[in-house]
């Protein structure tokens, strides 16, 4: 598969609406945009074989659940996450964690959410603040545990220490930190981290190329409008800016950025008078 059939298959995803009806799926094709020269074929082969071994697990309580799910991952196959070169764009690219078997914790979640539904257990992501987690659900109980520690499942006290990084040390734990994420905002976190991590190093290109396959995904996520708009601005495409922030205001009128965007918007008309 190439780039530009991935990037076509994920405009079908994005028009049909609602979440894609297989995550590894559809993370495999946003992995196959910046890794063309990856195995898919083999990439596939494996998840299939998960799901093989999944269908052959069979207990009932969630602890255990979590449990046969964490030896088959990490102990048989030996994911876990890359602590050692943490901020290397491979580790959000899915078919470069299957080569490696280390990643980020939403893609190293993808593969958990993937297989505990292949054994038939109802699986999700948790968009807790500061450390992707997924919750394998049992018979009256979800329990969350994390795929970047090899399905450990955090203590009250460590889930504190990670909200804590970005909140402070007074931060406390509430239900809202726990939110059910739907399949599309899990890619749209994945993808995230790349976009951050090229911002980061001044590759404005390549994030607006990352915002703009996150948008073929999700094209009514509003706020990537606005940022594909920003950086449009900061590359000098003032007429693509224009359209992106105009496709922004026909989503969010009346927000909050809304005046910003109509100021910034007549910044960049000037400029073309």
């Amino acid at each position: 598969m190439t780039p530009a059939e991935a990037r076509a298959a994920l405009d079908r995803l994005g028009a049909a609406g609602g979440d894609p009806p297989d995550l590894a799926e559809a993370a495999l094709l946003l992995a196959v945009i910046d890794a063309p020269d990856a195995d898919l074929g083999s990439a596939r082969a494996h998840l299939a074989g998960l799901a093989a071994e999944a269908g052959a697990l069979a207990a009932l309580a969630v602890e255990a659940r979590a449990a046969e799910l964490a030896g088959l991952l990490a102990g048989r196959h030996g994911y876990a996450g890359d602590r050692e070169t943490y901020e290397d764009l491979a580790n959000a690219n899915l078919l470069r964690v299957i080569e490696r078997r280390r990643g980020l914790p939403v893609a190293l979640g993808i593969i958990w959410i993937h297989t505990a539904r292949a054994a038939g257990w109802p699986a999700w992501g948790i968009d807790f603040p500061a450390h992707f987690l997924v919750a394998v659900e049992g018979a009256d109980r979800a329990v969350a545990v994390d795929p970047f520690a090899r399905g450990h499942a955090p203590s009250p006290a460590e889930l504190r220490t990670m909200i804590g990084r970005i909140a402070g040390e007074d931060a406390e734990i509430h239900p809202g930190l726990f939110r059910r994420m739907r399949d599309r905002e899990v890619l749209l976190r994945l993808q995230n981290n790349i976009r951050i991590r090229r911002l980061r190093a001044g590759d404005l290109a390549g994030a607006l190329a990352c915002v703009e396959d996150m948008l073929r995904l999700a094209p009514d996520a509003t706020p990537l409008w606005r940022e594909a708009g920003l950086v449009h601005q900061r590359l000098g495409h003032p007429r693509a800016a224009i359209a992106c922030l105009e496709r922004f205001l026909s989503f969010d009128p009346g927000g909050e950025a809304a005046s910003q965007v109509r100021a910034t918007l007549s910044g960049i008309r000037a400029t073309l008078n």
